[in-house]
């Protein structure tokens, strides 16, 4: 009598029970019937195989403790100072003994509000009011100064963004000879305000928890080729600053957890 399909797979079924087929793997599986799948039982036992997770956190602090209280042997950290964060992995292991890499702590320097403004604010083109107001948003921060670096008070500041008029004048000039005659015209454009108008706006502002203050220089431009004048800041330096801020990072990091990590620039995937 010949054997159904049904009938087969009802015997393997009853002989991998039988059997109890388990598998020699870290976390504990066994072959199942209905078509022999491997199923992972960790779910089922009071506690885990082993410990994973990803903890992350935009606090420097809180990281560093975190790292420190853990300090696994072996955990590796990557900086990525571009994107000013660390990956730290608990579980890498090496090329003998290679971990799993799925333990880990990750650090993403969140931008305080005040560098998060002065980013925000530098480059672009801004109308009086919208300058005078920022200035008045920010004025404990702020330390406004003349061409020569003396300080300016703020409340004068605010008024001579507010009052700045734009003055046109020109000029011309005919030369008549015998034979020939010339004549040239120069337009002169000047930006004037009531009040001495800044020069550049010192910004005072911590730009990510746990690094130092930072003073970022603020140059104020008057852009006169409109109906009304623009005003535009130019942040001064402001490459060689935020490389500074970067070089900072790495150093606090490796203050902090350097004894508990290995820490290396870079990326690191664990595919």
């Amino acid at each position: 009598m010949a054997m159904t399909k049904e009938a087969i797979q009802l015997i393997t079924d009853t002989a991998l029970e039988a059997t109890g087929k388990s598998l020699p793997t870290l976390t504990p599986t066994a072959v199942l019937p209905d078509g022999a799948k491997i199923v992972d039982l960790e779910k089922f036992q009071a506690l885990r195989s082993r410990f994973r997770g990803t903890y992350s956190t935009h606090s420097l602090a809180d990281f560093s403790a975190y790292v420190v209280d853990r300090a696994e042997a072996g955990a590796r950290g990557f900086i990525n100072q571009d994107e000013m964060s660390c990956v730290l992995l608990f579980n890498l292991g090496d090329t003998i003994a290679p971990g799993h890499a799925d333990d880990r702590a990750v650090l993403k320097l969140k931008p305080t509000a005040g560098y998060t403004a002065a980013q925000s604010i530098a480059g672009g083109r801004l109308a009086q009011k919208d300058l005078s107001d920022w200035i008045e948003d920010w004025h404990q921060y702020l330390t406004p100064v003349d061409e020569a670096g003396a300080a300016i008070p703020v409340a004068k500041a605010i008024a001579a963004v507010r009052t700045i008029t734009v003055k046109a004048t020109s000029e011309s000039e005919t030369t008549v000879g015998d034979t020939s005659a010339s004549r040239s015209a120069m337009d002169q454009i000047e930006a004037r305000s009531k009040e001495t108008l800044p020069a550049a706006l010192l910004f005072n502002v911590i730009p990510f928890e746990g690094l130092k203050e930072q003073q970022i220089t603020l140059r104020i431009s008057v852009i006169t080729s409109g109906a009304v004048p623009v005003l535009k800041l130019r942040w001064v330096g402001e490459e060689v600053q935020r490389e500074e801020i970067a070089q900072e990072f790495k150093q606090v990091l490796d203050a902090q957890i350097g004894k508990a990590a290995k820490l290396a620039l870079g990326t690191f995937d664990s595919k």
